[in-house]
Order: structure tokens, then C-alpha cells, then sequence
């Protein structure tokens, strides 16, 4: 399978997002991949909120079967979400279920006045009734059972997107 270059699928997100954006507009980027296409959107769109960060892991429905995240990041959203128009960027959309543990946990944050999501990959396959605002690009066809598509970011910063296999 041929994958597009994530860098320009970054500079495409942004230009669907930009007509979008509102004065109480700020980002918040999912661990780790999220976190990465965040902070390009923010310096496309030239956003003057600091960026907000969240790890999920302690929010995952399948926390018990799964546990913990070898390297759990730490959480910090620098701005008051209440009332906000919230962007929560992730690299790829799979299941739904990192989307909603990340609303669970942007909510213990304060009750935004809407939250849109962003993604750069939307891989289908969905478990949950969640679907992005914006997506860059929809994976053609599913991957074999067990891979996974990972956003990889160099020394550089330049993104790429990898399949792994099973």
C-alpha cells in the first residue's frame, strides 16, 4: 500500500480547518502522534493559545486488560477549556475508543462550549459512534488483521506514516 507523505496531509488539515477557526479556538493533541500533528497545526494556523496535551492511558476502557503504556506523558492543557472551542488532533482514527477516552478526560479539564476532532488518517473500522470533523485522508482499503499504522517523526521533525505488521 502506498502511503501518502503525512507532511503534506498536515498542510491539507490545516487548510480544511482554517476556515473553522474561531477567536476562542484552541488545540489539544492526543499522545503521541496527536501531540505531533498538533503542533504542526499550530504553527499553520497560526493559533495564539498555547497547545494543549493529553495521555489517555489512564482513560482507555481496556486499561485493565491492557495496562499501562510503557511510557505514559504527562497531561497539560495551559488554558481554561470552559466555554472553548476545543480541536482535538489525533494522527489516526481507528476504533473510536482513544477519542473517547479523550473526551473523558478533556472534560475533567471543564465543559468546552463544542469540541471538533481532527485527524490525520481515518482508518474506518469504527467500535464507537465517532467520527472525525476533519480527516486529511481515509485509509483505501483495511489493513491485514493485527497491523497497525503508526505516525513515525524524525530528529528533522518531518512525519511519516509506517504500517506495522502483526
Amino acid at each position: 500500500m502506498n502511503l501518502p507523505d503525512a507532511n503534506v496531509l498536515c498542510e491539507q488539515l490545516a487548510t480544511l480547518i482554517r476556515p473553522q477557526l474561531r477567536p476562542d479556538t484552541a488545540l489539544v493533541g492526543i499522545h503521541s502522534g496527536g501531540v505531533w500533528v498538533a503542533e504542526r497545526l499550530h504553527q499553520l494556523l497560526g493559533i495564539a493559545e498555547p497547545l494543549g496535551s493529553i495521555d489517555v492511558s489512564f482513560y482507555r476502557d481496556d486499561y485493565g486488560s491492557r495496562g499501562l503504556h510503557p511510557h505514559p506523558q504527562k497531561s497539560g492543557i495551559p488554558f481554561d477549556v470552559s466555554e472553548r472551542h476545543i480541536i482535538l488532533v489525533d494522527d489516526v482514527l481507528y476504533t473510536g475508543r482513544t477519542t473517547r477516552a479523550a473526551l473523558n478526560e478533556l472534560f475533567d479539564y471543564g465543559r468546552p462550549a463544542c469540541v471538533d476532532l481532527a485527524v490525520l488518517v481515518d482508518r474506518g473500522e469504527r467500535q464507537l459512534p465517532i467520527g472525525p470533523t476533519w480527516c486529511a485522508w481515509h485509509l483505501p482499503e483495511r489493513l491485514p488483521a493485527g497491523s497497525k499504522l503508526d505516525l513515525k517523526r524524525d530528529v528533522a521533525g518531518n512525519l511519516s506514516l509506517e504500517v506495522k505488521s502483526a
